[in-house]
């Protein structure tokens, strides 16, 4: 699919969850939700993956971390460490002796420095040996122990499985997604999800979000293995649609503010009719992305507490 055609989809599915708003309640371009899903601990995702949940389920994580354990040979590497939850490390070990036929870790592969995914790096390494552990700097050192520096291009190979790194900036400044070249298959992290959409936090940019989920529509995976939920089987369309979530949640955002509404729980409370008021927190950090990349376009300007139009 090209860049043209997924933006004739996007454009499509903006527009037909606009024409359903009613009454000024939000209609959806994403429907589906993690909110009380489950995952298996353990499954083969593969012939050469292997998922291994995090075992840290939570409003923002859904089920948990998916970390995956990548290759076909004796020794295979790691890609993410979960948070360090209790257990985490014995389901590693049970997945690797049932599931990856004996195979031994020789690395981690981080996507990104947010804690549900570096935060068990230690837990991994006091259980299996001083694991090399690679990933993209920070200008701090996020780990505190010698990391070996991925950019983007760099090629990660393991037996069975060659990886290549892509840099998606947006939901974190270091976030990396792998594109495993043997069955086209996209290690998306948390830039897409199995469920639900993911959350531009105060440090993340919507703009560079944006121009990473079109880089990855131009790969033409065949398949997503995302942080957290499901496979996705049908990357492209999942890609537009989140594309459209997003195009559809900037007019929601403008059509609030024509209508007088000048603070982001305002905001929040007109658009998201269709979620729990507990969740209106996250929703309002994704409100303030829009808005702030609203702002850098010159369409909205920032008032003490107020948002107002340009």
């Amino acid at each position: 699919m090209s860049v043209s055609d997924a933006d004739s989809i996007t454009k499509a599915a903006a527009g037909a969850a606009a024409s359903g708003d009613a009454g000024g309640k939000a209609t959806r371009v994403v429907t589906s939700s993690m909110l009380g899903m489950g995952m298996p601990d353990k499954a083969r995702w593969s012939e050469r993956v292997t998922a291994v949940l995090g075992l840290n389920p939570g409003v923002f994580a859904g089920p948990g971390t998916n970390t995956f354990v990548v290759g076909k040979g004796r020794r295979r590497l790691l890609l993410d460490a979960g948070q360090g939850a209790g257990g985490y490390d014995d389901l590693l070990e049970l997945a690797l002796k049932q599931d990856c036929d004996g195979a031994e870790l020789d690395r981690i592969v981080i996507t990104h420095a947010h804690p549900d995914h570096i935060g068990g790096v230690e837990q991994v390494r006091a259980r299996f040996g001083a694991l090399a552990v690679e990933k993209m700097p920070l200008e701090r050192n996020d780990l505190g122990i010698e990391v070996k520096k991925l950019g983007h291009g760099a090629v990660v190979e393991t037996e069975g499985a060659t990886l290549e790194a892509i840099w998606t900036p947006g939901h974190a400044g270091d976030h990396l997604c792998f594109f495993m070249r043997e069955d086209r298959t996209l290690f998306s992290g948390d830039m897409v999800l199995g469920a639900g959409t993911t959350v531009i936090p105060p440090d993340g940019d919507l703009d560079d979000y944006l121009a990473s989920l079109r880089r990855l529509l131009e790969l033409d995976a065949e398949r997503i293995f995302p942080a957290h939920g499901p496979v996705i089987e049908d990357p492209q369309r999942k890609i537009s649609e989140y594309l459209a979530h997003r195009a559809l949640r900037d007019e929601q955002i403008l059509e609030g503010l024509r209508a007088g509404l000048t603070r982001t729980d305002g905001l929040v409370r007109r658009i998201y009719v269709d979620v729990p008021e507990f969740l209106y927190g996250a929703a309002g950090v994704s409100v303030e992305a829009h808005l702030r990349r609203m702002v850098k376009l010159g369409r909205v300007r920032h008032e003490d507490t107020q948002w107002v139009l340009v």
